[in-house]
């Protein structure tokens, strides 16, 4: 699947009292970058849960920070799924300071999962890669 990238920027509730981003919000960050892919793809995590009776849940995260990203920077946060079995997708996952410069990268591997239940469901066809 195709690499999708959403542009963001530092704001002060992001930050420390040094500001500096908190090393939590850069899962944050990631989140949001997956939520806006999903958009892309023409659903919402809001639709898939009351009309197709799913959502994904975060199974696994893996971070590296690299670099520190500071109040005001604009940052580039990209990801690229990869179905990974029946129910689930990894997330490879960067996020870039606007002038290139890497601030952290990870993966993140979430479940397809019954909105009730939380049981593990197959992954929707719109995010399978086509055959």
């Amino acid at each position: 699947m195709n690499e999708f990238s959403w542009r963001t920027r530092v704001y002060w509730e992001d930050t420390d009292g040094g500001g500096v981003v908190y090393y939590a919000n850069y899962l944050k960050f990631m989140e949001r970058a997956r939520t806006e892919w999903l958009r892309t793809l023409g659903h919402s995590q809001m639709e898939l849960s009351e009309t197709h009776g799913f959502v994904f849940a975060v199974v696994e995260v893996k971070v590296n920070y690299r670099r520190p990203a500071r109040l005001d920077d604009e940052m580039l946060v990209s990801c690229v799924p990869v179905p990974e079995g029946r129910a689930s997708i990894r997330f490879r996952q960067t996020v870039t300071r606007a002038d290139g410069v890497p601030l952290a990268d990870g993966e993140v591997r979430v479940a397809c999962v019954d909105a009730k239940t939380f049981r593990p469901r197959p992954l929707p066809d719109f995010v399978r890669p086509a055959s």
